[in-house]
């Protein structure tokens, strides 16, 4: 009898249906209904760590809007899911305003959060300008004047931004006179007048002294905005180095150069109010009702209307022109690599190719990255991509694979190296010269080729003697070089990393 009753309950057992794992719910009120049966997804627009944006059409009235889904796989934990909910709060919480994107709904399936906004197709702040052309210390006011209202609205309502970057800055449509719109309330968070936060957040270049410190409050956006309005007047950040850790070193110093060009040609009132606005004391720095207030605002019809835009647009076209100084070298490194070094690299890019059209995309690349064991982050992946796709054509083919795969494995061969330097050292004279330079890059830039090639050269050659050695060549190729693109990364535990590393050093104190 007893063998029996356990023979009915094992069959019982084995007759019920595996149980799936919980359903994370992320939303506080998550929708029934998927979101397809209100909008129509479309183009990819940008692709995050765990956020992909796509363009949409609503169905009912046409209207173009984007979309942010994101993948509950990436929210790994509480924190993950904290923020994500806390996005959503903050976008909801605050009022309609002219110039931060309209969050217009919510969505909730099995695999992703969908995050409905206002489309801007004006594309990025500095994108814009560069294409236009325009670029004078009164676009360059009204552009923070408009920034700053929008951080001294989010203040009165009890939020932070705390990740202003000129990425996070759109324009609404291509209209000249299109609106600015602050996008990504991601990293944001609720605050309370003296409340004080120690999570190291936000973005390499724009980061305030006391988010390293661990310890601030809703000054740091000011800190940000600050530093947005010293790369509109000349078009590279304030604090530059080429690793992460020589960032925060330069953050925390706060040395601000105003001597290199076009400093002489900008306004005194400019320049103070660069310095009040990148005070390391965030309690000395100015709130955004005094920046607001300052003279370079109030004065503006006397602000100087003096055009910046060949110089800043140099300086911003300077680190694309280095990257293809660094793309040329690393195909030359490609060209002579060993037989067993090319064989595993085609094996890499067949095991990518699955298509077998002798080019990879975006997706074949993430996919094969992670059979080959490169856990890359997307932002990391789409990086990779931009940086490898010379010609631009959305793929990658197999020259350059060679090159992105070389970077992969960091470069550190020193023969590998040196055939690269021979290749722009053309008279062997140990050095690459500036016409050396001139001619192996001239056909990769369409105008202000000297001015760039200068600038170059200028941060190359550290020791300043007019030409670039083997090793000044080798330290720039085993660094990075553009700084547009590595602001677009966060990672909370680099960052936490870099941040004890920095304290284990001295350099960088936990206030109290």
């Amino acid at each position: 009898m007893m063998k029996n009753c356990w023979a009915n309950l094992w069959l019982m057992i084995k007759k019920q249906k595996p149980k799936q794992k919980p359903r994370l719910v992320v939303l506080q009120r998550p929708t029934e209904e998927g979101i397809e049966s209100r909008y129509e997804l479309g183009k990819r627009l940008d692709i995050g760590e765990i956020r992909t944006t796509y363009l949409c059409k609503d169905r009912n009235t046409g209207e173009k809007v984007a979309c942010k889904s994101i993948s509950k796989n990436g929210l790994k934990t509480a924190i993950d899911i904290e923020m994500v909910r806390r996005e959503v709060a903050i976008l909801s919480h605050l009022p309609k305003h002219p110039n931060i994107v309209t969050l217009k709904d919510t969505f909730e399936d099995y695999d992703h959060v969908h995050l409905v906004m206002e489309h801007c197709e004006g594309g990025e702040l500095f994108d814009r300008i560069v294409a236009r052309g325009h670029f004078t210390e009164l676009r360059a006011a009204s552009i923070v004047n408009t920034i700053v209202q929008v951080v001294q609205m989010c203040h009165k309502h009890g939020v932070m931004h705390r990740n202003l970057k000129p990425e996070n800055i759109l324009f609404a449509n291509n209209m000249e006179t299109a609106p600015l719109k602050v996008t990504d309330f991601a990293l944001s968070i609720f605050f309370k007048p003296g409340e004080r936060f120690h999570e190291i957040t936000g973005s390499p270049y724009y980061m305030a002294p006391e988010v390293l410190m661990k310890n601030y409050g809703p000054e740091v956006d000011i800190w940000s905005v600050g530093v947005i309005l010293y790369i509109l007047l000349c078009g590279v950040p304030p604090f530059w180095a080429e690793t992460e850790q020589g960032v925060s070193q330069a953050i925390i110093r706060s040395v601000i150069d105003f001597k290199r060009d076009p400093w002489p040609k900008v306004s005194d009132n400019a320049k103070d109010l660069v310095k009040k606005m990148l005070d390391p004391d965030s309690k000395r720095r100015l709130t955004a009702q005094e920046v607001l207030d300052h003279p370079w605002f109030l004065n503006g019809k006397t602000a100087s209307n003096v055009s910046l835009r060949e110089t800043v647009n140099v300086r911003l076209m300077q680190y694309f022109a280095m990257n293809k100084l660094k793309k040329t070298a690393l195909r030359v490194i490609a060209d002579h690599l060993s037989v067993e070094e090319v064989a595993g690299i085609k094996e890499g890019f067949d095991v990518m190719d699955t298509e077998n059209n002798g080019k990879i995309n975006i997706d074949e690349l993430r996919v094969g990255l992670i059979k080959l064991g490169h856990q890359i982050p997307d932002a990391d992946v789409q990086i990779l991509m931009e940086a490898g796709d010379v010609d631009k054509d959305g793929y990658l083919d197999y020259g350059e694979f060679v090159a992105i795969s070389i970077h992969l494995r960091k470069i550190s061969h020193d023969e590998h190296l040196h055939r690269a330097f021979q290749f722009f050292d053309k008279n062997e004279s140990g050095y690459i010269e500036l016409e050396e330079l001139s001619k192996a890059l001239g056909d990769e830039i369409d105008k202000n080729s000297e001015e760039v090639i200068n600038a170059i050269m200028h941060d190359v050659d550290t020791d300043k003697d007019g030409k670039i050695s083997y090793e000044e060549f080798a330290a720039m190729m085993k660094a990075g070089t553009d700084w547009r693109k590595a602001s677009r990364q966060y990672s909370r535990e680099r960052f936490n990393s870099l941040s004890l590393k920095l304290m284990k050093e001295g350099s960088v104190k936990i206030e109290q």
